[in-house]
C-alpha cells in the first residue's frame, strides 16, 4: 500500500502519510501546530485548513457551513487522506509568516521491532515444546499381543524415533479406550524436556487425527495489566490477543502493598485466586475471538515479575521485600495448569519463566529473550517501563540487571484523568507558542476522557518546552494563560473544557499528577544511569536502546528525553519491541531450543540490589527535576529548550 504526500502551505512542508491518516495526524507528523482541544473528535471545530488540492474523504462537520465546505474549508481531525494532498493552514493567528506553525517538534518513535517467525524457521528452532503427532498403531493378535502403553512406545520410536518417554497416569487411565475408537489411529501430546538428556513426557492421547489442531498461550503477568495471546503451534501464528487489570489491583498498585496482603491471613490464597481468575478471563475472550475450545490448549508459556509469579503459584513472598530479599525460588518446574486455578484441559502444561532475583523476574527474563539482545554483540540498554521498571545492560558475553518501582503512573495510576490507553485516551499533544492552545489528538478520535501514559509524557514535556513548567514541575504563575487556574489539588492545565469532553467535567493535569510522574520517570533515569556506573562505563558506550512495555509502543523519543526519562542518544539508536515479556513467553511457546537458552542466560545474568547502591539515592533525588539538576547531560534538550521559550516569550 502506497504512501500519499501530504503538503503543507504557506509554510511548505510536506511528509508522507499512510492512506487513512487525517490531516490531524499529518500535522501531528510534519510538526504543524493546528488547534484542536477535543482530541480529534470534531466537537470543538478549531483544527480548520483549507484542502487546496488532492483526494480526501470525510471533514464534513456541522461546524462547518456548507459554504465553507464547498471552499474546501475542512476540519483536519475528520478528513482522511487517500491521494497526495495539498492544503492551507488558515492565518487565523496571523503567525504563520513567523514560521510559528512549524514549531512543534517532529515525532522521533523508535523503531519497531517484531516478532519473525520466520527467523525462528531459518534457525532451525521452530520446534514447540509441546507437539502432537500421528499413530498408526498394529491392531493386537494372538502373535502380537503387546500391551497397549508398549503398542504406543514402540510406535513413537518407529515412526518418530522417539525413545525416551514418560506417560503419565492420567493418559494410561484412557488408552484402552481411545486407541479402539478409532481402530488403533491416535493422536499423543508430547511435552519436550527443557535439557537433551530429559526424557519427553506424554501428556495426552486423543482418538483419530487431531496434529492441525495445537494450540498454545502466553500470558504477561503484569502488576497493573494481564496480557494474553493465543498462538497455533503448528504455524505460529498469533490468532487472538486480549488484556484487562490484575484483580489483585484493588488491593495496592505495586508490589509491596501486594506482598503485605499475602502475608494477611488467607491473604496469599487470596492474591492466587485473584490473578487467576484474571488469567481466566483473558483466556475465555482470547477462546472465544478464535472459537477454539479450551480443551484445544495444549500448553501455557507465563512470565511475570518475581512477585506476580509467588503469587500466582501461591508461594509465600514475605522476604521478597526483606533485606537481604530472598525469593521462595527462581525456578520453577513445568506444572498442571488445571492446579494453578487455569480452566483448562488436565493435560495442559503451564511453563513460567524463571526469574533472577527478587526484583528482576521472568518478565525482564522473558524480554531478553523475546528482543534477542542475549545474541547480540551491540552494547545494549533494554528497559521495560512499567509499574515496575526492569533495566538491563550487556551483550552476548556479559548481562547485568536491576529493578526499580516506577508507580503506575506510565499505565495511567495515580493521575487525575489517568488511564489506560484505551479509546478516548489522550496519546498527543501540542500547545500553541504564543496562546498555549492545545492540539490534542484521542485513540480512536472519540473525544477525550482521560490521559494515557504516552500522552502524559508528552503534555508534561510540552508544558515545560513553553515555560509553563519550571524545573521541579510546578506551574509558572505569571505566564498569561486562561488554562492556568488554582484547583482542587494546587494549580492545573486545562487540558480539555467540559463542554468538548467525553465526560462531564473539565480534563486537567495538576501539580500533584506531574509530581507523580516526575517521581516515576526519576526512578526509571536514576536505575540506569545508576547500572551503567556500576559496570564502569557511559551512556556514550551504548550502542543500543531496546524499550518494552505498553507504554514505550508510542513513546515520543524527543519528550522522554526533554523531561530526563532516557538519556540523551540519538533517536536512530532505538528500537521498541511492544510487550517484551508477552514476546518472550510467545517465543518460548514456539521454541523449546530458546526455553533452553533461557537457563544459561538467566545462569550468567548479574543482578544489582539497587536500594544498596548509595548512588542510586543520590542519582534519584538528582533526577527529581525535568530534565534534570546536571543539565549538561542533556545538551541537546537545552538547546531546544531555550529556543522553544525564546518563541513563547
Amino acid at each position: 500500500m502506497s504512501n500519499y504526500t501530504v503538503i503543507f502551505q504557506p509554510v511548505n512542508r510536506q511528509i508522507q502519510v499512510k492512506p487513512g491518516t487525517t490531516l490531524l495526524e499529518a500535522a501531528h507528523q510534519a510538526g504543524i501546530h493546528i488547534n484542536a482541544s477535543c482530541g480529534g473528535a470534531g466537537v470543538c471545530g478549531k483544527c480548520r485548513v483549507k484542502v487546496e488540492s488532492g483526494k480526501t474523504t470525510g471533514g464534513k462537520s456541522e461546524k462547518l457551513s456548507a459554504a465553507d465546505y464547498d471552499n474546501g474549508i475542512r476540519l483536519a481531525c475528520a478528513t482522511q487522506v487517500e491521494g497526495d494532498v495539498s492544503l492551507r493552514l488558515l492565518d487565523e493567528s496571523g503567525l504563520l509568516e513567523g514560521g510559528l506553525a512549524l514549531d512543534v517538534p517532529r515525532r522521533h518513535r523508535a523503531l519497531l521491532h517484531y516478532f519473525d517467525i520466520e527467523e525462528l524457521r531459518r534457525q532451525g528452532i521452530f520446534v514447540p515444546p509441546v507437539e502432537k503427532l500421528f499413530l498408526e498403531l498394529p491392531r493386537p493378535a494372538a502373535t502380537d499381543n503387546m500391551a497397549d502403553a508398549g503398542r504406543i512406545v514402540l510406535g513413537l520410536k518407529n515412526q518418530y524415533d522417539e525413545r525416551r518417554l514418560i506417560i503419565s497416569l492420567a493418559v494410561m487411565r484412557k488408552i484402552r479406550r481411545i486407541l479402539r475408537e478409532q481402530d488403533f489411529k491416535v493422536t499423543v501430546t508430547l511435552a519436550r524436556p527443557v535439557h537433551e538428556q530429559g526424557k519427553t513426557h506424554l501428556v495426552n492421547i486423543q482418538p483419530g487425527n487431531w496434529i492441525d489442531r495445537n494450540f498454545g498461550l502466553a500470558i504477561d503477568i503484569g502488576t497493573t495489566t494481564i496480557w494474553g495471546q493465543l498462538m497455533d503451534l503448528r504455524s505460529g501464528r498469533i490468532l487472538a490477543r486480549a488484556g484487562d487489570y490484575n484483580g489483585q489491583i484493588s488491593y495496592g498498585e505495586d508490589v509491596i502493598n501486594r506482598i503485605i496482603q499475602a502475608e494477611k491471613p488467607r491473604g496469599l490464597e487470596l492474591m492466587q485466586e485473584l490473578v487467576a481468575a484474571t488469567i481466566n478471563k483473558v483466556i475465555d475472550a482470547m477462546l472465544t475471538e478464535a472459537a477454539i475450545n479450551r480443551d484445544e490448549i495444549d500448553s501455557v508459556t507465563l512470565a511475570g515479575n518475581t512477585t506476580m509469579t509467588h503469587l500466582f503459584l501461591g508461594l509465600e513472598p514475605n522476604n521478597i521485600r526483606r533485606a537481604p530479599y530472598v525469593p521462595v525460588s527462581t525456578f520453577f518446574p513445568p506444572i498442571r495448569a488445571t492446579d494453578l486455578g487455569l480452566q483448562l484441559s488436565q493435560h495442559a502444561i503451564a511453563l513460567l519463566y524463571p526469574s533472577i532475583s527478587s526484583y528482576v523476574g521472568g518478565d525482564i527474563v522473558a524480554g531478553v529473550m523475546g528482543s534477542g539482545m542475549y545474541r547480540t554483540d551491540k552494547l545494549t540498554l533494554f528497559v521495560d517501563i512499567g509499574t515496575n521498571a526492569e533495566i538491563v545492560i550487556g551483550s552476548r558475553e556479559w548481562l547485568v540487571c536491576a529493578a526499580c518501582s516506577a508507580g503506575p503512573a506510565f499505565e495511567g495510576g495515580g493521575i487525575s484523568h489517568g488511564m489506560r490507553a484505551a479509546s478516548g485516551a489522550i496519546s498527543d499533544c501540542s500547545l500553541h507558542p504564543k496562546s498555549f492552545e492545545p492540539m490534542l489528538t484521542t485513540i480512536d478520535h472519540k473525544p477525550p476522557i482521560g490521559i494515557c501514559g504516552s500522552g502524559l509524557l508528552i503534555i508534561v514535556a510540552a508544558l515545560f518546552e513553553r515555560g509553563l513548567l519550571d524545573q521541579r514541575g510546578k506551574f509558572v504563575r505569571e505566564r498569561e494563560t486562561p488554562r492556568i487556574r488554582e484547583g482542587k489539588s494546587g494549580y492545573e492545565f486545562v487540558l480539555v473544557r467540559r463542554d468538548e469532553a467525553g465526560i462531564d467535567q473539565d480534563i486537567v493535569l495538576n501539580e500533584v499528577d506531574i509530581q507523580n510522574f516526575i517521581r516515576a520517570k526519576a526512578a526509571i533515569f536514576a536505575g540506569v544511569k545508576t547500572l551503567i556506573e556500576e559496570v564502569g562505563l557511559e551512556v556514550s558506550d551504548i550502542e543500543q536502546i531496546i524499550l518494552a512495555g505498553a507504554f514505550g509502543s508510542f513513546i515520543d523519543l524527543d519528550s522522554a528525553m526533554t523531561v530526563g526519562l532516557l538519556p540523551e542518544v540519538d533517536p536512530a539508536k532505538i528500537l521498541y519491541v511492544g510487550n517484551g515479556s508477552l514476546m518472550g513467553a510467545g517465543m518460548s511457546e514456539l521454541s523449546n531450543h530458546i526455553r533452553r537458552d533461557v537457563v544459561a542466560v538467566v545462569q550468567r545474568m548479574t543482578s544489582f540490589e539497587l536500594s544498596e547502591v548509595n548512588n542510586f539515592k543520590d542519582q534519584y533525588v538528582a533526577s527529581l527535576f525535568l530534565p534534570h539538576t546536571d543539565r549538561s547531560i542533556f545538551p541537546e534538550v537545552s538547546k531546544r529548550l531555550n529556543k522553544s521559550r525564546e518563541i513563547s516569550a
